[in-house]
């Protein structure tokens, strides 16, 4: 019953931008801190950026600060990552995270199943 929906990911250009949404359900969202991680081939997944339950706060892997926002909707039970100014590294399989029992993302209880994004050079 919980599930937590990528959508948006796609091939595109270096330099382009693109922005993932995703809608949870199952769980109190609202109450919930949200994230989203990658993993690039043959590499470990990794944190991208995280906001807090109201969206008052986010955090952001170093080298993604200033190019991606991240951002809340709770009456619509959702999380967007937008993403500026993608580089060929930014090629990777994003994940939705969310943590239900902190309200900012510390541990992760539920995984998205991901959504491809490549940026072509």
């Amino acid at each position: 019953q919980v599930q937590l929906a990528e959508s948006g990911g796609t091939l595109v250009q270096a330099g382009g931008s693109l922005r993932l949404s995703c809608i949870a359900s199952g769980f109190k969202f609202s109450n919930s801190g949200m994230g989203w991680f990658r993993q690039a081939p043959g590499k470990e997944r990794e944190f991208v950026a995280a906001i807090s339950w109201s969206g008052g706060s986010s955090y952001y892997l170093e080298s993604v600060k200033g190019r991606f926002t991240i951002s809340r909707d709770n009456a619509k039970n959702t999380v967007y990552l937008q993403m500026n100014s993608l580089k060929p590294e930014d090629t990777a399989v994003y994940y939705c995270a969310a943590d239900t029992k902190h309200t900012v993302l510390q541990t992760v209880d539920y995984w998205g199943q991901g959504s491809q994004v490549t940026v072509s050079s």
